[in-house]
């Protein structure tokens, strides 16, 4: 699809914008001989100026500025002019406080033009830092090519990562990649499989994705925060604290999805740590909850890994400019220890999480739904504002390990589960949670404080 299909068969309305044309030579900075012939030749075939066409778009019946690559144009690629069109519509969207959408396909900057070619990329970074300052969300739709500078810039740096399906995605073009490189980690699903892409969407599937994301990421007036969800269960308090922990990790009890769906009208995956990594034992994204949009993070009851906690710093990170109040709950056994996971940067992925909700200027919520193992689960637990339900249990070391730490022996778990006190309601007496989600349909009051 050329850079104006795209357009009509995505946004409802489009008024394009073209920025003052600044004079050149005919064959560019560089004097390159028929570079000129080129341009005029990719002009007439394409009916285009340059490899980029924007303007304000009505997409979803919301407001953006809508940036569309032309790879009919010298293969979409990035020249001095294009510059000026990027850095335009980045200047359009901040002025008019507008998401930018952005359709890129491109080949990476235009040899033609040299280092002139290649600074671009420097203005489009700072027009992206710029947006970001203004608490703006950018979302990039990443076609099929989309490679050097301009998958580094306008794909890579936006906060949603959408892909076609197929799509070659990729620092390294075809032509310049090692001839003995997996093909598939230069594919859309590979670069999700890596944590590089947030979502592989079919092309009829992009108008209603995007105007859900449009919504999920408009916000008006100050960021309430998330209520706490109600409780899935009808489990009762524990009597003791291995009745607690055997509840935490009763195969029966709902897990993060469910809560997840019954909270959320809408929601949107963000996926990947833009390592190299990702966590499916994690949830991330953001949702609609009653009309307002709230950002999640879930564990799904397994140990997290690094790439888990590094996605989450994401999400809460992006929540926090943005404006949206953020939801956590807590199900892990503790965080992945094994020698993989330290050879993955465990301890500085949690600091980043601790960092992330300790610096956060949005309201953060969170629910305790299962198991709340020591420092993995506390990484993503809001303080002051930590609710836990009945079938859940938080303590800083699960009973096994405690005892064989004390040096005791197997018989002796159960009673060392009384002596940490993390049953729910021992949680709130100390002061770690402020209320305890009742039981569905009845059963005792919520325990609470505050």
């Amino acid at each position: 699809m050329t850079a104006r299909e795209i357009i009509a068969a995505v946004a409802g309305s489009f008024t394009e914008h073209r920025p003052p044309v600044r004079p050149a030579p005919a064959d560019g900075p560089l004097g390159w001989a028929g570079y000129g012939e080129s341009r005029a030749r990719a002009a007439a075939r394409t009916g285009e100026e340059e490899s980029v066409v924007y303007g304000v778009a009505g997409l979803g019946g919301l407001s953006c500025v809508l940036v569309s690559f032309e790879f009919g144009f010298l293969g979409g690629s990035l020249g001095g002019h294009t510059g000026d069109r990027l850095e335009a519509a980045y200047a359009l969207a901040r002025e008019r406080r507008l998401p930018l959408v952005s359709f890129v396909a491109t080949g990476g900057s235009r040899m033609q033009e040299g280092m002139i070619a290649l600074i671009q990329l420097q203005r489009v970074a700072r027009a992206s830092a710029l947006l970001r300052a203004a608490g703006l969300p950018q979302i990039a739709v990443v076609r099929d090519p989309t490679t050097g500078g301009g998958w580094a810039t306008l794909g890579a740096g936006a906060d949603v990562v959408l892909a076609l399906p197929g799509a070659q995605i990729g620092f390294a073009g075809s032509r310049v990649r090692p001839a003995d490189a997996d093909p598939y980690a230069y594919t859309a699903e590979g670069q999700l499989t890596a944590g590089q892409v947030d979502a592989v969407v079919p092309p009829g599937e992009l108008p209603g994705t995007l105007g859900r994301w449009l919504a999920a990421l408009t916000v008006s007036g100050p960021a309430r925060p998330a209520p706490v969800p109600g409780p899935l269960s009808g489990t009762g308090l524990p009597e003791t604290g291995w009745a607690a922990v055997e509840q935490a990790r009763s195969a029966a009890r709902p897990r993060a999805a469910a809560y997840l769906d019954a909270y959320f009208e809408d929601r949107l995956p963000l996926s990947g740590d833009r390592c190299g990594g990702s966590d499916p034992g994690l949830l991330c994204g953001v949702g609609l909850h009653r009309g307002r949009p709230v950002a999640y993070v879930a564990q799904c009851g397994t140990a997290t890994l690094p790439a888990g906690y590094r996605t989450a710093s994401r999400v809460i990170h992006l929540a926090d400019r943005l404006g949206i109040p953020v939801l956590t709950l807590v199900d892990t056994p503790g965080a992945a220890n094994d020698a993989e996971a330290e050879r993955a940067g465990a301890g500085a992925a949690i600091a980043g999480t601790f960092a992330a909700v300790a610096g956060a200027q949005v309201p953060v919520t969170t629910l305790v739904i299962g198991e709340g193992g020591s420092g993995g689960a506390l990484a993503l637990a809001a303080p002051d504002n930590t609710h836990v339900t009945a079938d859940s249990y938080f303590s800083v070391i699960a009973p096994e390990l405690a005892a064989a730490i004390l040096k005791r022996g197997p018989e002796e778990v159960r009673s060392t589960a009384d002596q940490l006190r993390l049953r729910p309601q021992d949680l709130v007496e100390l002061g770690v949670a402020r209320s305890v989600v009742g039981p569905a349909g009845g059963g005792p009051a919520p325990a609470g404080r505050g």
